[in-house]
């Protein structure tokens, strides 16, 4: 069903953008009448060299009203960005990230304006993952030493993830783990897809396993390169270089996943997936890049007809 609200949240998703354009002005956050959320600024204390964590409170919410949160927050966050894409259903675009280091991604950063509007938010993130503090502490020192353009020392994806979540209504620590690092909560939904963890939001499937759906994630591994869940369970509780997105669409027309995720270059950014049908007519994320998507976290709570299914926040052409 496509309710008053999420008509007026969706329409403020359809902005005429390019899949290529890096960064433009950002809208406004939605007023709190509206989507009622509190800004991940206001979590912090303090300009940039000085900055402190002053509120770590999450919410826990119906489970009803889970999914459509999830969606809607991590959408909203995509436009305070800029609302830019990354295309990896294209050619062009796969053949860029590949021919970039990771140390170019790295190093090349916002322009002053651009840092100092969203400086707050991304230590906001941090608010909502335990024991995070040092790390905004060690950002602080880099803010002193090379000024508010310097680029976040240390990767920030799950910090934005355990925002959304803590924002979204799974605030409890035994739905969701959040966590400074991505493998904490996909270990959680390994353990509840193995019976440990019953109270768990998440349960961990194989590509091609489940339904995808919106408000569920997708995640890759880098270090190591894990293929599939029994790979990590080899590894539960060991250190991994992994990252999650957030499914906000999927477009069986263009044959497409939508996936919104931070620190993507910087930034909060949606990705367009390749995708193919499964046996039983679902999407799934196809093969792309050099890097492969070797866990789908299932949300098992929440209606799954919301309005993102219906609406496309973005065109998916370039020009």
């Amino acid at each position: 069903m496509i309710n008053k609200f999420s008509i007026s949240f969706l329409l403020l998703l359809l902005l005429p953008i390019s899949p290529q354009a890096q960064h433009h002005i950002p809208a406004e956050r939605l007023p709190r009448e509206m989507l009622d959320v509190l800004p991940p600024s206001a979590r912090v204390m303090g300009s940039p060299g000085e900055m402190r964590i002053s509120d770590r409170s999450c919410r826990s919410l119906p489970a009803s009203q889970v999914r459509q949160r999830i969606v809607d927050i991590a959408s909203q966050e995509w436009t305070w960005f800029g609302a830019s894409v990354l295309d990896m259903t294209r050619q062009e675009e796969l053949d860029a990230n590949a021919g970039r280091s990771r140390r170019w991604w790295r190093t090349n950063w916002m322009s002053e304006e651009e840092a100092r509007r969203v400086s707050d938010d991304i230590a906001g993130y941090w608010a909502a993952a335990p024991d995070s503090s040092w790390l905004l502490e060690r950002q602080n020192q880099r803010w002193r030493e090379q000024g508010i353009t310097a680029r976040w020392r240390d990767f920030w994806s799950a910090a934005f993830i355990s925002w959304v979540m803590c924002e979204s209504g799974l605030g409890e620590y035994d739905k969701f783990q959040r966590a400074i690092a991505h493998h904490s909560y996909i270990d959680q939904a390994i353990r509840a897809r193995d019976g440990l963890e019953p109270q768990a939001a998440y349960i961990a499937y194989d590509i091609g396993e489940a339904e995808i759906l919106p408000g569920d994630m997708l995640c890759r591994g880098s270090r190591p390169e894990y293929r599939n869940l029994e790979q990590r369970r080899g590894q539960m509780g060991e250190g991994a270089r992994t990252h999650c997105d957030v499914v906000v669409e999927l477009d069986a027309e263009n044959k497409q996943i939508k996936v919104i995720g931070g620190n993507v270059r910087g930034a909060v950014r949606m990705k367009l997936l390749p995708a193919i049908p499964s046996p039983d007519s679902y999407l799934q994320p196809a093969a792309y890049g050099e890097r492969s998507i070797f866990a789908h976290l299932k949300l098992s709570t929440g209606n799954k007809d919301f309005a993102i299914k219906n609406i496309k926040p973005v065109s998916s052409k370039s020009g």
